[in-house]
C-alpha cells in the first residue's frame, strides 16, 4: 500500500509540466477561502499535500479544514479521528491559533450513524454561512491584503538601504556582502530595532538569501526619507479610510463612536482606529499574537499582559476587533498612569456594541 501510494505520488509529479507547489500558492493568495478535505477514514498527509499546506503559510486566517465522512464512524472514534488529524495537522500548520474544522458528512444521503446527527447539521451550517459571508468579505480581504503588501514593501525598501550602507566604500565588497546574507537574520533584528517594524512585516529569510545571493549590493537605493514617509502616511491615515469604507455596516441602533457613557473618548477611539486599522488584520480582526507584540510594544509589563487580554477579548475568539482594540489600549493607559485594572468590566468599560 506504501508502495502503491509512493508510486502514485512520483507519478503525478512527473506527469506535471509545471510547478505545483507555486501554482497552489500563487491561487493561496488569490483566494478569499481555502478548503483542506480529509476523509474520517483517511488522514495521512502525503509529502505532496504536506509542501502544498507548507505553501500556504501566510494565508491562515483563510484556511478551514473539512473533515468529510465522519457519519461512518461512532462519537468514539470521531473523538479520536479528530485529535489525530489535529496532531497531524499540528506539525504541518504552524500557527498560535487554533484551525476551525468543519465536522460532517458532506452529501444529501440520509447519515450511516446518527450518534452525532445534531453535530453535523450544525457544522454544515456553520460551512454554508462562512461561505455565504464571503463577498461581503472580499473587500475587506482585499485591504487587508493592500496593507500586507505597503507593509512588506516599507520592510523590503529598509531592507536594501540598510544592505547598501553596510557596503563597503572601495575594497572587500564580496567578502562583505557574503557576511551579510550569511547574518542576514540578524540584519533583519537590527532594522526592526532601529525603525520599530514588526517582525511579520519581514520576508522568510532563506528566500530573501537566495534572491541575493546574485545581487550587488552596492547598486541597491538610498533611503529615501520622502518615501519611508509616504508609505507612514498611507498605512496611518489612507488604508484606515479605505477599510472604514469598506467594513461591514454596525446595526443601526448600535452606534460606538457616538456614546457618551464610554470610558473611551471619542478622540481616544479616533486614535485607536487608526493604529488598529494599520495593523495586519485577518478578516477585519487583530490575531492574538499581533495583538500581543502591539501590547508589549506600548511598554507595559507581561505581568499585566493576560489581565488585559482577557478583560479586551470580550467575545472570547482569541482576536481583537476594532472596539475590543481600543478598550485594550485604554487599560493600557491606565497600567501606565499607575491606575488598578479592574478584575472585571463595568457596564461603561464594555464597548456599546458589545453590551446586552
Amino acid at each position: 500500500m506504501i508502495l502503491r501510494e509512493f508510486y502514485l505520488e512520483k507519478k503525478q509529479r512527473i506527469g506535471r509540466s509545471y510547478d505545483f507547489i507555486n501554482v497552489c500558492e500563487w491561487f493561496a493568495e488569490k483566494s478569499d477561502l481555502i478548503l483542506l478535505l480529509f476523509d474520517a477514514h483517511k488522514l495521512d498527509i502525503s509529502d505532496e499535500f504536506k509542501r502544498s499546506i507548507e505553501a500556504l503559510k501566510g494565508n491562515d486566517d483563510k484556511i478551514r479544514i473539512v473533515l468529510n465522512k465522519a457519519d461512518a464512524i461512532n462519537a468514539q472514534q470521531l473523538m479520536r479521528v479528530y485529535g489525530a488529524l489535529m496532531w497531524s495537522l499540528g506539525k504541518v500548520v504552524l500557527t498560535p491559533e487554533v484551525m476551525r474544522v468543519y465536522i460532517s458528512s458532506f452529501w444529501d444521503k440520509e447519515y450511516h450513524n446518527k450518534d452525532n446527527v445534531k453535530l453535523f447539521e450544525a457544522e454544515k451550517r456553520d460551512l454554508l454561512e462562512d461561505l455565504l459571508s464571503l463577498p461581503r468579505n472580499s473587500a475587506v480581504r482585499k485591504v487587508n491584503e493592500l496593507v500586507k503588501r505597503t507593509r512588506n514593501l516599507r520592510a523590503h525598501a529598509l531592507i536594501l538601504s540598510h544592505l547598501k550602507n553596510k557596503m563597503p566604500a572601495i575594497f572587500g565588497k564580496e567578502t562583505r556582502q557574503k557576511e551579510l546574507i550569511d547574518n542576514l537574520d540578524s540584519e533583519f533584528v537590527e532594522i526592526q530595532r532601529m525603525y520599530k517594524i514588526p517582525p511579520g512585516d519581514f520576508p522568510e529569510s532563506q528566500r530573501y538569501k537566495d534572491r541575493l545571493r546574485d545581487k550587488n549590493f552596492s547598486n541597491f537605493p538610498k533611503y529615501s526619507e520622502r518615501l519611508f514617509n509616504s508609505l507612514e502616511e498611507i498605512l496611518s491615515r489612507d488604508l484606515p479610510l479605505l477599510m472604514n469604507m469598506v467594513l461591514p455596516e454596525k446595526p443601526k441602533d448600535v452606534n460606538p463612536f457616538d456614546d457618551s457613557d464610554w470610558v473611551v473618548s471619542m478622540e481616544e477611539k479616533q486614535v485607536y482606529d487608526n493604529i488598529f486599522y494599520g495593523l495586519q488584520l485577518e478578516r477585519g480582526k487583530l490575531p492574538g499574537n499581533q495583538a500581543r507584540q502591539v501590547l508589549l510594544d506600548t511598554g507595559i509589563s507581561k505581568q499585566f499582559l493576560r489581565q488585559i487580554w482577557t478583560l479586551s477579548d470580550i467575545e472570547k475568539d482569541g482576536t481583537l476587533d476594532v472596539d475590543e482594540f481600543a478598550l485594550a489600549m485604554h487599560l493600557v493607559e491606565l497600567v501606565k498612569k499607575g491606575k488598578p485594572i479592574p478584575t472585571e468590566l463595568t457596564e461603561e468599560m464594555k464597548p456599546p456594541s458589545k453590551r446586552n
